[in-house]
C-alpha cells in the first residue's frame, strides 16, 4: 500500500551494481545471481504518459494506435496495449490498464484513464473522476492543483511537443486524468491524510514500479554490504532514493559498490552493518525519511511510520510545526529544523549501532543539500 506519498522512489541504479535486475543478489564476491524473478511494472505516471500520446494520435493525426510506446526518464520504451478508445469532435480519450508488475500497488490493474482536448494556450492539467487535488501545503505540487506530481507531467508535456511536432499541430492541449473507483482506492492509501482529496495521485519518478519484495531487497543490501567489504571498502552509503544516492556518491566520491540500494530498509542495512561493519557510512534522504529516523524509525516507507509533527515542533523550538502536514512543509515553517534532525538522526545512529563512523546527509527534492552532519 505504498502509492500514495511515495515521491522519491528508491534507485534503480543499484540494481545495475547488483546484477541488473530490481532484486539481484550477490551470492560470493562478483557472482551475481537473483534471489527471485519478480516481475516489474510500470507508474500511473507512465500509464498517463502513454494514454495521452495514443489520444493525442487520434485528436491530431484521425486514428487511435494499436498500441503504444513511449520513452521513460530513463530509457526504457515499453509498449502498451489500449483498453479503452473514444472520441468526440474536439477531444479523444485512451485508457491504460495499470500493470504493477509484483507489486502490491493498490493501483495494479487499475484503468488509468486520459482525455484530450484542444486549447488556446500551453497544457493545462485536470484531475478527473477519481483523481485527487492537492489541499493542503508540503507537497510538490501547489494547494488547487491536480495531484499529478511533477515528473508524470514533464513525461506528458515531452509527449505533447513529440506529437505536436509530427502532426504540425500547435502543442496546446487540455489533459484530464481520470481513474475509475479511484476514489474509493485513495481510502486505501494516505492521501486523505496528506489533504489529497477526491483520488489517488498520478505518481513515478522513473516511470517503473519496483516489485516490493522486502525478504528480496534487505538481501540485496547485505549482498551490496559483502561486497564492499570483500573489496576493502571503508566507506558504504545508504541513501533513500535516486536523488540522495546521486548527490551523496558526489559529495563523497564513493565508487558504485560502495553505494547500497537502502530505500526505506534503513533497519535491514544498520543491522547488518553492526554484525559486519565497515569504517564508516553515509545516510542520505530527504526531509521526511531523515526525520523518521532521527525519531527512531528504521523502515522509513510511508505505510509503516509516520512523523511525529509534535516532537518535531519540540526539536525545531517553533510551535507552527506541530500543524504541518508533511515534513518537507515542517522544513519550509522552521528552516533551522534540518541540521537539527540531522543531528538527533546521527545520536540515534551512534547510539544503537557504534563502533562506526556515521554522517547523515539530509537533501531537498532539487539535491541541493539541506544539512551535512558526522565526521
Amino acid at each position: 500500500m505504498h502509492q500514495a506519498g511515495a515521491f522519491e522512489n528508491p534507485s534503480s541504479d543499484a540494481a545495475k551494481r547488483l546484477g541488473g535486475i530490481t532484486v539481484a543478489v550477490i551470492v560470493a564476491p562478483m557472482t551475481r545471481k537473483p534471489i527471485q524473478d519478480l516481475r516489474r511494472g510500470w507508474t500511473t505516471g507512465a500509464c498517463a504518459t502513454a494514454a495521452t500520446k495514443a489520444a493525442l494520435s487520434r485528436l491530431w493525426g484521425g486514428a487511435f494506435p494499436a498500441e503504444v510506446q513511449i520513452t521513460l526518464p530513463k530509457g526504457e520504451t515499453p509498449v502498451f496495449p489500449l483498453a479503452l478508445a473514444e472520441a468526440g469532435p474536439d477531444w479523444a480519450e485512451v485508457g491504460i490498464t495499470k500493470d504493477a508488475g509484483d507489486d502490491p500497488d493498490v493501483t495494479h490493474g487499475a484503468l488509468i484513464v486520459v482525455r484530450v482536448r484542444r486549447a488556446t494556450a500551453g497544457i493545462i492539467f485536470r484531475a478527473g473522476a477519481g483523481v485527487g487535488t492537492v489541499t493542503k501545503a508540503g507537497l510538490p505540487i501547489g494547494v488547487g492543483e491536480p495531484a499529478i506530481n511533477p515528473v508524470p507531467r514533464q513525461m506528458m508535456q515531452a509527449v505533447v511537443a513529440e506529437q505536436a511536432a509530427a502532426f504540425g499541430q500547435p502543442a496546446t492541449v487540455e489533459i484530464t486524468v481520470s481513474i475509475p473507483d479511484g476514489e474509493a482506492l485513495a481510502q486505501k492509501t494516505w492521501n486523505p491524510r496528506l489533504g489529497i482529496t477526491g483520488g489517488l495521485s498520478i505518481l513515478g519518478t522513473t516511470g517503473v514500479v519496483r516489485p516490493f519484495s522486502c525478504a528480496a531487497w534487505i538481501a540485496s543490501i547485505h549482498r551490496g554490504i559483502d561486497v564492499a567489504r570483500a573489496e576493502g571498502t571503508p566507506h558504504v552509503a545508504g541513501c533513500t532514493g535516486a536523488t540522495s544516492e546521486r548527490v551523496v556518491q558526489a559529495l563523497h566520491g564513493l565508487p558504485d559498490h560502495a553505494m547500497l540500494d537502502m530505500g526505506d530498509f534503513a533497519g535491514g542495512m544498520l543491522k547488518y552493518l553492526a554484525k559486519h561493519p565497515v569504517a564508516r557510512v553515509t545516510i542520505g534522504g530527504g526531509i521526511g525519511k531523515i526525520t523518521k529516523l532521527a525519531q527512531g524509525a528504521v523502515d522509513l516507507h510511508s505505510g509503516r511510520s509516520q512523523v511525529d509533527f509534535a516532537a518535531l515542533a519540540l526539536l525545531a523550538e517553533n510551535p507552527q510545526v506541530a500543524q504541518a502536514n508533511t515534513a518537507l512543509e515542517a522544513q519550509q515553517i522552521a528552516p533551522q529544523i534540518a541540521p537539527r534532525v540531522a543531528e538527533a538522526a546521527l545520536a540515534q545512529l551512534r547510539s544503537r549501532y557504534g563502533g562506526m563512523a556515521f554522517d547523515i546527509v539530509v537533501i531537498d527534492r532539487a539535491g541541493s543539500i539541506l544539512a551535512h552532519v558526522g565526521p
